[in-house]
């Protein structure tokens, strides 16, 4: 995989020199989310839309769903856009839709540890488990079934989340995303599931413009987890645009890795389904079947 990027050259212009205090005092939320919960991390106020199904009634531990908003977007418009809010109350799971700080006017994400490939000093992935935490603490949360996924920039943090925040994170997904080059100290095998546009203008499917392609960060994935290399391949184009399917099975803790297709797909949260699947079911139906030790 590529050196480290040192900036987001088509999402960000970054000020060119800032220290902290200066980064954190401009990083309270770009947006006011409707119903927001707020918590308080590494002095800056955050917040995330909490959806509580339903269903839920305390008395047997449920999964927890992340789902993370592109560059410059907004956790409740997201919310809006990525609806998985059905499938919480199907199958009884909590999803969060955090909101990402704001700098020089623009929501992100910092998928990367302190350093260059940041776009502020905002602690992300502390935020995330600061808001696991606060969760355990209302809820009868399974800790084994805590997932992350996430668009654009937030399929970046999905990626991030898998290689530093491994203990807290079950299996990941990345809708239009992807994956910087800041892999990490990953501690057991993590199921992936990518989803990519053939026709990606901001982040190409074959990579460029400082940004690794899909291939890529599916081999980087296929080996970490020993995969087989050979993938099972589908195709369907029943659901308004044509989709390639690849399934890298029979990986450590019976793991896998898969890759949506979309051939001719832009930069978006698709609404082209598979096999009768839309976006937010594929992304559910992956993660759903794993915990922390792998195939449940």
């Amino acid at each position: 995989m590529k050196k480290s990027i040192l900036l987001f050259t088509i999402l960000l212009t970054i000020l060119s020199s800032c220290d902290k205090d200066d980064v954190n005092a401009n990083s309270e939320s770009c947006y006011t989310n409707s119903n927001a919960q707020s918590i308080v991390h590494d002095g800056i106020n955050r917040e995330y839309v909490l959806y509580m199904p339903n269903s839920y009634d305390g008395a047997t531990a449920v999964p927890v769903l992340f789902n993370f908003h592109g560059f410059g977007g907004s956790a409740s418009e997201f919310m809006q856009e990525a609806d998985m809010r059905s499938l919480a109350e199907a199958d009884t799971f909590i999803l969060i839709y955090p909101q990402g700080s704001c700098l020089d006017g623009s929501s992100h994400w910092n998928a990367c540890p302190a350093g260059g490939d940041n776009k502020s000093n905002a602690d992300d992935f502390g935020f995330v488990e600061a808001i696991i935490n606060e969760l355990s603490s209302q809820y009868n949360v399974d800790v084994e079934r805590i997932y992350a996924a996430g668009y654009s920039n937030g399929g970046m943090m999905a990626y991030g989340l898998a290689n530093y925040k491994s203990d807290l994170i079950a299996a990941v997904a990345s809708v239009s995303g992807a994956m910087l080059d800041c892999t990490g100290p990953t501690n057991h095998p993590m199921p992936v599931v990518h989803l990519h546009g053939t026709s990606d203008g901001v982040l190409p499917y074959n990579g460029g413009n400082g940004w690794n392609s899909a291939q890529s960060t599916l081999d980087h994935w296929i080996d970490f987890n020993n995969t087989t290399t050979n993938p099972t391949v589908s195709t369907d184009n029943s659901g308004g645009m044509t989709i390639e399917h690849y399934a890298y099975d029979q990986g450590d803790s019976s793991v896998s890795v898969e890759h949506y297709k979309y051939i001719g797909g832009d930069h978006v949260w698709f609404n082209a389904t598979f096999q009768g699947q839309n976006t937010s079911e594929i992304v559910w139906g992956f993660v759903s079947q794993y915990d922390i030790n792998g195939l449940r």
